[in-house]
Order: C-alpha cells, then structure tokens, then sequence
C-alpha cells in the first residue's frame, strides 16, 4: 500500500481532505509551462490508479480524460459529479497553467503550488462529489 492509498482509505472512514494549495499561474516559456504539464499528468495518472484500486470497492472510481488541440494541453480528473482540469494554454511563444476545480474562483488563473497538490486535489474531489 502507498501513501497515498491509506490516505484515500483514511478518508473513506470519515478522515476530512485538505483542499489543494494554489497560487496565480504566471506566463513561462512554452518549452517550460508543457514540461510541468507533462510532469504533472503523469503523476496524475498514478494517483488516479492508486486511487482506484481502493476506490473500485467502493462504487465509484475517478476517470482520466486528455484534451488537446490548437494552443491547449489539458485533462480532466472526474469522480462521480465532481471534477478538475489541468491545463496549459499557449499564446505565441509563452503559455500559462490554469486549474479549474470545484470552490476556486475562475477569475485569474490558478496552479497548484506543488506537484504534491495534485493528492490534495484528487481528495477533495471525494468529499465534493455526493456519495450514492
């Protein structure tokens, strides 16, 4: 068992979720902004993973869309109602991260702090979804 594991199984049995730690995104050469992006999704995808092999036998599982196209790196973590989306939007020869998640205000880009953020922000997707 992970860490991160016993902290899905901990909340599962009433432990609260921290919400994830952000801050502005700021504008980064693009080489830099999709490397973090790049990081970031595939550390996503092993705590997606991790996440469900404890989830599945509970019901609901986490999901794990990627979107790209013109000028746009980015996906989403679902679970159940409730989701996030990372991504990396390019303009010209700088790009900026957003995140878009449940209680963030939408009004300037945010980012994680940390790549660590990332378990935080799967946690909460937990206790934001309704559970059946």
């Amino acid at each position: 068992m992970t860490p991160f594991m016993l902290s899905v199984i901990a909340l599962l049995e009433g432990e609260r979720a921290t919400e994830p730690a952000t801050e502005p995104s700021r504008s980064r050469a693009v080489a830099e902004a999709t490397d973090t992006q790049v990081l970031v999704r595939s550390l996503a995808e092993q705590l997606v993973c991790e996440a469900n092999a404890i989830l599945r036998e509970h019901g609901t599982t986490f999901s794990l869309v990627d979107e790209a196209g013109p000028g746009n790196l980015a996906f989403t973590i679902g679970f159940g109602d409730s989701s996030a989306r990372v991504q990396t939007e390019v303009h010209g020869h700088t790009a900026v991260g957003r995140l878009i998640a449940p209680g963030l205000p939408d009004d300037e880009p945010l980012q994680l702090t940390t790549e660590d953020e990332l378990q935080s922000l799967l946690l909460s997707l937990i206790t934001t979804s309704p559970r059946p």
